[in-house]
């Protein structure tokens, strides 16, 4: 198998965030009660044994660079290969729903021109999924394309706004185009020949603006270009909406066993804290505890991270409560994402919905 580079692009956000994107960008969104959405697909090459990681960061970096550091969690603090972290542009988006700024490309084509490789892998930032890339690579070495894209056969009646291919029988891809639903969804993820990206750093250094998609779509008639299909679980993270159904997906224990295997572990940077503690009078069903927090209300089908404090008389359901939280005496909250350090005060009722839960600010006081 030939080497394989990996790039990770978190420089891009969404709008439909509410506050909870207002001081961090979307990749370091706190997900699942202990980790980012960064630890997925940075994990994922690291799994992958992909040794040599670049992170394109947007200009306010400051929480992803608190969480990864430099990269020792993933072992990627190394003297040969290892974690770059890259600076992203902080204008020039032409499309809200680009992901690999052509432009942070060419600013960082030291990276890709000097990378010990034949092969990069991009990837988003927020690509929630375990996922071995190793077939993924290897198929790519066989089929010999100039690129590979990942994707998801998605499901009848399935919506989700994203490019979707259209393939040939081999796995070609004839096509890609912008649509709300279709059969095949790219997973913002793909393979692609390091003298492939040189070429086009080389032809297209004077349009910086586009997306580097759009630029594979202008060269698809005349580059040979490859699938590879993904059959696993896919958290989608467009907003508020999908981020809360897929932190409630976490209750499901397949869908647990899936992203957490232990042969295949989710990385994260390490927090050494206590057990959570359940006080007497304390009732927590169906839900995602972490380490540090203690319980002496009700807690129902809801994620809380570390220190999360529920106090005797509260209740939570269907929630997702962040660090440092803490639910007084008497309040009740449904359909409520907390940010950090959020305390919701004796008696207060919060209510949002199932399509649009209620986003509570990173350290008010309700």
């Amino acid at each position: 198998m030939n080497r394989t580079i990996g790039l990770i692009s978190a420089n891009y956000t969404f709008s439909g965030y509410d506050t909870l994107t207002d001081e961090r960008p979307v990749a370091s969104m706190p997900f699942g009660g202990r980790f980012r959405l960064l630890d997925f697909p940075l994990s994922n090459m690291v799994n992958s044994r992909i040794q040599t990681v670049g992170l394109i960061t947007p200009y306010f970096y400051r929480s992803i660079m608190d969480h990864v550091g430099a990269g020792k969690e993933w072992d990627l603090d190394r003297k040969q290969g290892g974690l770059y972290i890259l600076p992203g542009a902080a204008y020039g988006f032409r499309d809200p729903n680009a992901r690999f700024l052509f432009r942070d490309i060419l600013r960082n084509q030291t990276y890709f021109r000097r990378g010990d490789g034949d092969y990069f892998l991009f990837s988003s930032g927020t690509l929630v999924a375990n996922i071995d890339y190793e077939p993924m690579i290897a198929q790519h070495e066989i089929q010999g394309r100039g690129v590979t894209f990942l994707y998801k056969k998605m499901a009848p009646g399935q919506k989700h706004n994203g490019f979707y291919l259209e393939l040939d029988d081999s796995g070609a891809v004839k096509s890609m185009a912008r649509a709300d639903s279709g059969e095949n969804l790219f997973l913002n993820s793909f393979i692609i020949d390091k003298s492939l990206l040189l070429k086009l750093l080389r032809d297209y250094e004077a349009v910086g603006h586009m997306d580097l998609i759009e630029i594979l779509l202008e060269v698809l008639p005349v580059t040979p270009m490859g699938s590879y299909r993904f059959n696993g679980y896919v958290g989608f993270m467009r907003g508020k909406q999908e981020y809360f159904r897929s932190s409630m997906d976490l209750l499901r224990n397949e869908i647990r066993q899936e992203l957490f295997p232990r042969d295949r572990q989710i990385i994260t940077k390490i927090h050494d804290a206590p057990p959570a503690l359940y006080l007497p009078g304390s009732r927590v069903r169906n839900s995602v505890m972490t380490a540090g927090s203690v319980i002496e209300g009700r807690v129902d089908d809801s994620v809380l991270f570390r220190g999360v404090r529920i106090e005797k008389g509260a209740s939570v359901k269907n929630c997702v409560l962040m660090e440092g939280c803490v639910i007084e005496p008497g309040a009740h909250l449904e359909n409520v994402i907390c940010d950090k350090a959020v305390t919701v005060t004796a008696g207060t009722i919060i209510r949002g919905t199932d399509d649009s839960p209620c986003v509570l600010p990173k350290g008010g006081v309700i």
